[in-house]
């Protein structure tokens, strides 16, 4: 699996820009004015390893199938979201349904595209953007006690747990803090979740900065990322450069970034920013017909892992033969890392890692 990640903002700071560009698609129409991207653009893409390649050579097979993420454009908020203003009803329900925030951040100056808050501010933009998410999720909340109360009274232990939990959120929110600040315990994780509050989401800030400063950012987004420090993440991107990019053809990509003084393109930035926020992780398979990536969270133990190929694969998990990429590489593959003992039977309580080229045995 990938992830699902809402591309959101004000208007005229670049998402639908950024979006084309990732998606090498022109799907999501990039004008001067607000509200010019209505229904939320869906985009997948590769996710860029290299190390998929050298597998697909070693293993000699046919072709190599990346793991893919989403990119969802939203429309740009504005303030008063919360309350409906800007189709912001309709915008907050886009963000409600993904794993991620991609928080696009205006960070350059330019006289032609203007701002709909008159100023170039990003972190100001920033608190705008939490301000309505939060005033969403406490309006969200409080209606969610009232229906829950009947049941809580009942020792209804589901709604209890929820209950809890939208409390705490509560609290958090009334003083000033995202839901994703509150301390969840691993057993309520999942009650957490299924919360779908806007602020528990992980937060991403993508600063995008004129294509002067696209190596090495510029004082607004060394702004954002002291903010970001406050428990989300921050990258910096030029969308005008993405959009060339865009562009090239694979041949010539690498000699423009390099012109440019950028050691890889802003998608493959923003991904790892992403797989990190959302502490994801790559294992591979690999035979003569197909080399293959796949993302799971970290942590996964190896029949869930299994169940992300196919959900036979979980029920009726055996072991999962286990060769570290590095081994794998080192000994020219697979037969050459079982030659030299590198291979492992691994368990149902394996917890998969980050390179791992696996073979998963199962029953029917």
């Amino acid at each position: 699996m990938g992830f699902r990640c809402g591309i959101v903002g004000l208007p005229n700071v670049g998402k639908s820009t950024l979006f084309n560009a990732l998606t090498r698609t022109a799907a999501a129409a990039a004008a001067n004015f607000p509200f010019c991207t209505i229904e939320p653009n869906v985009g997948e893409v590769p996710v860029p390893d290299e190390r998929l390649e050298t597998i697909a050579r070693l293993a000699k097979s046919k072709q190599a199938i990346p793991t893919r993420l989403t990119f969802v454009d939203i429309a740009g908020l504005v303030r008063g979201a919360s309350k409906g203003e800007g189709l912001g009803n309709q915008f907050l329900a886009n963000i409600r349904e993904v794993d991620a925030i991609a928080h696009v951040l205006r960070c350059f100056e330019d006289d032609d595209i203007a701002h709909v808050e008159g100023r170039i501010d990003p972190v100001a933009d920033a608190e705008t953007i939490e301000t309505e998410l939060m005033l969403a999720d406490l309006e969200s909340i409080e209606r969610r006690l009232q229906n829950l109360a009947r049941r809580v009274r009942g020792g209804d232990k589901e709604a209890i747990t929820q209950d809890l939990l939208l409390r705490l959120a509560k609290a958090a929110l009334e003083d000033g803090r995202p839901a994703r600040a509150v301390p969840v315990e691993p057993e309520d994780a999942k009650a957490w979740r299924g919360l779908q509050l806007l602020t528990s989401k992980p937060v991403l800030y993508v600063c995008n900065v004129e294509e002067a400063s696209a190596a090495t950012g510029n004082a607004q987004s060394e702004r954002v990322a002291q903010m970001a420090a406050q428990g989300a993440s921050s990258v910096v991107i030029s969308a005008a450069i993405e959009e060339e990019i865009a562009q090239l053809a694979d041949d010539e990509r690498a000699e423009f970034l390099e012109e440019m003084a950028l050691h890889e393109a802003g998608l493959d930035r923003l991904i790892k920013a992403g797989y990190e926020l959302l502490h994801l992780i790559t294992y591979f398979t690999a035979c003569p017909k197909e080399a293959r990536a796949w993302t799971v969270p970290a942590g996964t133990a190896a029949p869930q892992a299994a169940g992300v190929i196919h959900g036979d694969f979980e029920r009726g998990f055996i072991r999962a033969e286990t060769i570290d990429y590095d081994d794998f590489v080192a000994c020219g593959g697979e037969q050459g890392a079982k030659d030299a003992g590198k291979m492992r039977a691994e368990g149902k309580t394996y917890r998969v890692k980050d390179g791992d080229v696996l073979h998963f045995l199962h029953s029917g």
